[in-house]
């Protein structure tokens, strides 16, 4: 009993309308106390006020009393006059009844009590001493007079008693109305509490019913649910996705679907007649871990997951994975799930067979294979077997690629692929040289893919690296080559200049002979005049410059060295070549005009290569125009920005233009549509060109001729906006 009765109790605390009901008893039963203990104090404050009544009463006939006696006391002994005495007796007799009265009135206060018996002794006295009076005759005003005084003291002290009553009386009756208004807090309380709780109980009868009717439909959707999940475990059955068995511990296959059937190659009527059973599916080899999960199955209740194989009706095998349950403890059957790993298997193989054949193909076709992990560290490294010097194994995992000793790249280099690291990007031929057994340079080209998990985390990078030492010393002996062809061009093209070049350096020679005259005239007049012969002498400087920048500017173009990028302006570079061609164009009657654009940043080139990159294209617009008959003969060079990163210069003519079929061809080598040309020009200007991250290309000018346009990137970290690059005007 002691045991099922929390339970119980619990069960009843569960149901909110009874608990509702049993707190709105309680209250109930509350308010049935706190009405009784109204009744009883307001029962003892009426008494207390009836007794406070009587006792004022009594003290008001007392003080009358008192008065009366005092009268007849004082009229006898004015008088002497026997008929006083009568009344006297009378009321001598009614002062005592009522003093004692009065003393056992006020008994259970004690004050009050005191107060009386006081009174009780002073009245006593006064009849006393009164008595003495009438008997002795002594009658005078002096005796009249200590009677007043006497009767004055008793009535001060009924006086005392009545004001202490009054106020006793007002406490009390101020006791009764807060009883009474107490009352009244507790009827309209224990009204609004029962309306609330009303309102609650009936809430919560309408909450129990939707529980329970909750309850009921709960209940149904759970019926139906489990209906529905014996149909999708029927499905599930019968859907054939994977095997499903049930069996018994000793090995009979009770039944089985068309799956397992399917896996096993036997058909129903081989699981009816009994001679489907798992001791005999199972290979001798995997008997004893059958015989493992059958103990694990007794145990515990279940068997974890694990490979396995069973033989086929037709002494085949097949791989599978297996996994069961039993249905209930101590019972001796259970169900089992089994996955057909044929495919699996298979792919497996072809996964190991593709692994080796990209490795074959990896160590084919590129030297080094290499993995890292998220901070750039190698993790894993394999060398082809052919490839010589290669490092010790295991010598650079754990480092970066920049943490292995190398030759080049520059730090500006490993910066930037640094950050497309950090950035996990993909990149291509990355280029390094790390130094060989002998000092030499091994020149290695890198690419790499960045690896990330199922949940896109950077895990590192996975890629490949050929060695281009070969390579790099071709490439090498190719751009000497080219320098040297490049190198022929100019010293050609210059030859062809020679004429305008006698003519730009004939020019300021020319003036400085003349101000060379002008000066020793002005140097024999008397006076001499100084100031006119240091003007000479400044302009003599300047055409001595001129000169000299003319020759420098032939000595840079016919000078064999090796390319050299440096920061180049642009407009500067188009200009000195301009002063260079001045004469031919004025030879042919062609007609030189610029619009540079100005506010154009510097860009990184081989300062050479690109004047003659100029230099060509002006050579051919001018003997391209040096043919034509009419027309006018008109050369515009113009620069500007190549929105988003670079600088556009343009070389427009007025010539007979271009062959729209030859456009394709323009730019190769050994083509030329000049009677004596070699067809190398225009071949060298996109090397160069392409050499500096450029591109050339060539289209009709209108009206009429041919428009040669060169693009070259600023230098490093450097972007012109279209805005920033204003055109500046044109110049003849």
């Amino acid at each position: 009993m002691s045991v099922f009765a929390p339970v119980l109790s619990v069960r009843w605390l569960a149901r909110p309308l009874t608990v509702a009901v049993a707190v709105l008893l309680t209250l109930c039963a509350a308010a049935g106390v706190l009405a009784v203990q109204y009744q009883q104090g307001r029962q003892a404050a009426n008494d207390a006020i009836v007794h406070s009544h009587r006792v004022l009463d009594t003290l008001d006939r007392l003080r009358t009393i008192i008065a009366d006696l005092e009268g007849e006391r004082r009229g006898y002994l004015m008088t002497l006059d026997p008929a006083f005495l009568k009344a006297y007796g009378i009321s001598d007799e009614s002062v005592r009844r009522e003093a004692q009265a009065l003393q056992t009135q006020v008994a259970s206060d004690p004050l009050q009590g005191l107060r009386a018996g006081h009174l009780v002794l002073a009245v006593a006295a006064v009849l006393r001493e009164m008595d003495d009076i009438v008997k002795a005759a002594r009658a005078s005003g002096l005796a009249a007079l200590a009677v007043t005084r006497s009767m004055d003291e008793i009535r001060s002290q009924i006086d005392q008693m009545v004001d202490h009553e009054r106020f006793l009386l007002a406490d009390r009756e101020n006791a009764i109305s807060k009883l009474e208004q107490r009352k009244t807090w507790l009827i309209g309380g224990a009204a609004g509490i029962f309306i609330v709780m009303a309102g609650v109980a009936l809430e919560l009868a309408r909450f129990e019913g939707r529980r329970r009717r909750k309850a009921t439909e709960e209940n149904v959707q759970l019926q139906s649910e489990v209906a529905e999940r014996d149909k999708k475990i029927r499905r599930l059955v019968d859907a054939n996705i994977i095997g499903i068995i049930i069996w018994e511990v000793e090995g009979r296959i009770l039944e089985a679907n068309d799956e397992f059937l399917r896996m096993v190659g036997y058909d129903r009527e081989d699981l009816v007649s009994g001679r489907v059973h798992r001791t005999e599916l199972t290979p001798p080899e995997w008997r004893d871990r059958d015989a493992r999960t059958v103990e694990e199955l007794k145990q515990i209740g279940t068997a974890q997951p694990f490979e396995k194989e069973y033989m086929r009706k037709d002494g085949s095998r097949v791989p599978v994975l297996i996994g069961g349950a039993m249905f209930e403890e101590g019972a001796d059957q259970g169900v089992g799930f089994v996955l057909d790993l044929t495919e699996r298997k298979r792919a497996v193989e072809a996964l190991r067979q593709s692994e080796e054949r990209f490795r074959t193909l990896v160590h084919f076709s590129f030297d080094v294979y290499w993995e890292t992990d998220a901070q750039h560290r190698f993790t894993h490294q394999e060398f082809a077997d052919n490839l010589a010097d290669a490092p010790d194994i295991g010598s650079e995992l754990g480092k970066t690629r920049w943490e292995v000793p190398y030759l080049e790249p520059d730090a500006e280099a490993w910066r930037k692929h640094r950050e497309t690291l950090d950035a996990h990007l993909p990149f291509r031929d990355f280029e390094l040289a790390r130094p060989g057994p002998d000092g030499s340079k091994r020149y290695v080209s890198v690419s790499g893919l960045p690896v990330f998990d199922e949940t896109g985390c950077f895990v590192g990078y996975r890629g490949v690296g050929r060695h281009i030492t070969e390579r790099k010393r071709a490439e090498e002996a190719l751009r000497s080559m080219q320098a040297e062809l490049a190198h022929a061009n100019r010293v050609a093209t210059m030859g062809q200049l020679t004429a305008s070049v006698a003519h730009e350096v004939s020019q300021p020679i020319a003036a400085t002979v003349l101000n060379a005259q002008a000066a020793l005239r002005w140097l024999g007049a008397q006076p001499p005049n100084l100031s006119e012969v240091r003007q000479i002498l400044g302009q003599i400087a300047n055409d001595g410059k001129r000169a000299g920048d003319v020759i420098g500017g032939i000595r840079a173009l016919i000078k064999k060295a090796p390319p050299r990028k440096e920061s180049v302006e642009i407009n500067e570079a188009i200009l000195e070549i301009i002063a260079l061609t001045r004469g031919e164009a004025m030879q042919n009657g062609v007609s030189v005009r610029t619009q540079l654009a100005g506010g154009l940043p510097p860009i990184q080139a081989d300062r050479v290569q690109l004047q003659q990159v100029t230099l060509n294209l002006i050579i051919n617009a001018v003997q391209a125009m040096s043919g034509a008959s009419d027309g006018v003969r008109e050369l515009l060079i113009s620069t500007g920005a190549d929105v988003p990163n670079g600088v556009l210069v343009s070389v427009r003519d007025s010539g007979p233009g271009l062959d729209p079929a030859s456009l394709d061809d323009l730019f190769d080598a050994f083509y030329t549509t000049k009677s004596s040309g070699l067809g190398m020009g225009l071949s060298i200007c996109r090397s160069i060109i392409e050499a500096h991250g450029g591109r050339i290309w060539a289209r009709a000018n209108e009206p009429r001729g041919a428009v040669f346009h060169f693009t070259l990137p600023l230098e490093r970290d450097e972007v012109v906006p279209a805005a920033h690059a204003h055109p500046m005007p044109v110049r003849q």
